[in-house]
């Protein structure tokens, strides 16, 4: 038979017989009422990442049915199928334990499933990174479909979303500022719709790279969730993925190092989370292609912060949808941007950006002389303390602590911070520095959001709203604060900040690019020969698979035998 590596042909059972094995297939979809006319089309897999306890993904299936028109629409036989759902306040211990392994679902399920093209339908914070790891990995043309993001609400008068203003309101009543009863109130009031956190977190920042990265329809990061648009968008990639699959259009022969440093350009310029480094950095893996500290440092110093959005400015998604989108950005910083990297629509994004410029006024988005924050949003920081490197948003930051030196309050992982901060005894003051340590790839496991230390109890109720926090662990990108972050190497593996004691001082100087723990080599070195390395021993199961493969935050946290090995991938 011709065209063994076609549609229904694609990867066929293993039986011993190729034929028997494409009739038992066909035999068995016609169950589903499926003509022999309809099943020698092309095949455009869509992933379905519904799941009753993700309301990020609660239009899911519904954008699955408009993709199923535009394909089906295209001449093509839209086939979808589940893979894992990771929600950001649902997954134990976190999302981001689970991120590699949703990337293996993703993989070997477009590896295993007979597929010409496949959509990933995502939103999530992880599932857009794992999902587009997974299939760089699997090696087909693909097209990325997120779920958009969620529309504001209103708390005593004021507009609302998450998850900055939950975060802001969570503090309020730590502090005493408001009531239980008002607490209550705002949980109705912060996620009005279905869709992704509202604001400049890092749902909304992987969908504007992956846009950036020219992997998903222009236009196609912002508009709302419960809009139409986001069902025409979902049409219009169901139409691509046929093409895509018709000139086996694969993202992985034309992805280039210049395609990843545009996104990193777009990341440092809508003020994005500082997960998506975490996030970059393993997506450019799976194709060999390496991004450093260096780079995000070089780009972070003349890519200025350009869209007024929370944590770093004042607005939401839906703003930033009605001033014109990523397009916007775009059109400004296109004298920083590969103009030549190629998209899923076989145009350069200078041609889409070209066919899409727009030119109406509107707040959202400044010009590029016009900054909200002159250097991007994003500083690395080294020294004795991060010696491979850590991370602040400096355009959340506090600009009075951005230059800070102060004496050091240490918490030894997640239980002794939950145990002793709103203790009221515990000795701090406001011009302290908290410290957080072991809750890094492997010391937590698995990098959790616990970089945004809370301000003490004792201090929140005088008043104090933000401090210097370092950890070797992430932070939600919706959070606004003095946040040092992804300290590397971490505590757990015996990075310097194992050897940090209460009372010691440290020196942040993010001018400078400066983090320097101020205790002398000598005693470094007597502190270091009385560390006893972390017992972090799981016996089986994904938790060893984790610890024994995971890498650190500089290399995406992904695990070492997922980067790619030239000649290594299956075709």
């Amino acid at each position: 038979m011709k065209n063994k590596l076609k549609g229904m042909r694609r990867r066929l059972t293993k039986y011993g017989d190729e034929e028997f094995a494409l009739f038992l297939r066909k035999s068995f979809i016609k169950g589903l009422g499926y003509s022999d006319t309809t099943l020698d089309k092309p095949i455009v897999g869509i992933i379905n990442t519904y799941s009753d306890y993700n309301s990020c993904h609660g239009n899911i299936e519904e954008l699955v049915e408009f993709t199923k028109a535009g394909v089906l629409a295209s001449g093509a036989l839209p086939l979808a199928f589940p893979t894992i759902s990771l929600h950001e306040s649902f997954a134990y211990p976190s999302s981001m334990y689970l991120r590699n392994l949703m990337s293996m679902d993703t993989e070997e399920m477009m590896r295993s499933l007979p597929m010409d093209a496949c959509v990933l339908v995502g939103g999530c914070d992880k599932t857009v990174p794992a999902q587009i790891m997974g299939a760089l990995s699997a090696d087909l043309p693909f097209i990325q479909l997120v779920s958009g993001p969620m529309s504001t609400g209103s708390f005593k008068g004021q507009r609302v979303g998450a998850c900055t203003d939950c975060r802001s309101i969570w503090s309020q009543f730590r502090s005493g500022e408001l009531e239980e009863s008002d607490i209550v109130e705002a949980s109705n009031a912060l996620v009005s719709t279905v869709g992704t956190c509202g604001v400049m977190g890092t749902a909304s920042t992987m969908a504007l790279m992956t846009e950036a990265l020219g992997l998903m329809v222009p236009g196609g990061a912002c508009a709302p969730a419960v809009s139409a648009q986001r069902r025409r968008i979902a049409e219009e990639t169901g139409v691509i993925a046929v093409k895509m699959a018709l000139k086996e259009h694969n993202p992985r022969q034309w992805l280039t190092k210049s395609s990843f440093e545009n996104a990193l350009r777009v990341m440092l310029a809508v003020g994005g989370s500082t997960n998506a480094i975490v996030h970059l950095s393993a997506m450019a893996g799976r194709m060999g292609i390496s991004l450093d500290l260096d780079m995000l440092e070089k780009f972070g110093r003349d890519t200025p912060v350009i869209v007024d959005l929370k944590p770093s400015g004042q607005g939401y998604m839906e703003d930033f949808d009605r001033a014109g989108g990523l397009i916007r950005v775009l059109t400004e910083i296109k004298s920083l941007l590969d103009l030549s990297a190629m998209t899923v629509t076989g145009e350069t994004l200078g041609e889409v950006i070209k066919r899409t410029e727009l030119t109406w006024p509107q707040t959202v988005v400044r010009k590029i002389d016009d900054p909200i924050f002159s250097s991007g949003g994003i500083a690395v920081l080294r020294g004795n303390l991060a010696p491979d490197g850590a991370i602040i948003k400096q355009s959340a930051a506090s600009a009075n602590l951005l230059v800070h030196q102060g004496r050091v309050v240490v918490f030894n992982g997640l239980e002794d911070l939950e145990k002793r901060i709103d203790t009221d005894d515990l000795d701090v003051k406001s011009d302290d520095i908290l410290v957080l340590r072991n809750i890094g790839p492997k010391g937590a496991p698995g990098m959790p959001e616990a970089g945004l230390i809370p301000i003490p109890k004792k201090l929140a109720r005088l008043g104090v709203k933000d401090m210097v926090r370092i950890s070797d662990g992430r932070m939600s990108g919706t959070a606004a604060g003095t946040i040092i972050l992804h300290v590397a190497p971490e505590a757990a593996i015996g990075g310097p900040l194992s050897l940090v004691e209460t009372g010691d001082e440290i020196r942040l100087d993010v001018p400078a690019r400066e983090l320097i723990l101020l205790v002398d080599e000598a005693e470094l070195t007597r502190r270091k020969s009385k560390i006893l390395p972390a017992k972090i021993s799981p016996k089986r199961g994904y938790g060893k698979l984790f610890q024994d493969h995971v890498m650190q935050a500089p290399d995406g946290v992904d695990f070492d035998f997922l980067v790619y090995v030239e000649n290594e991938i299956d075709k």
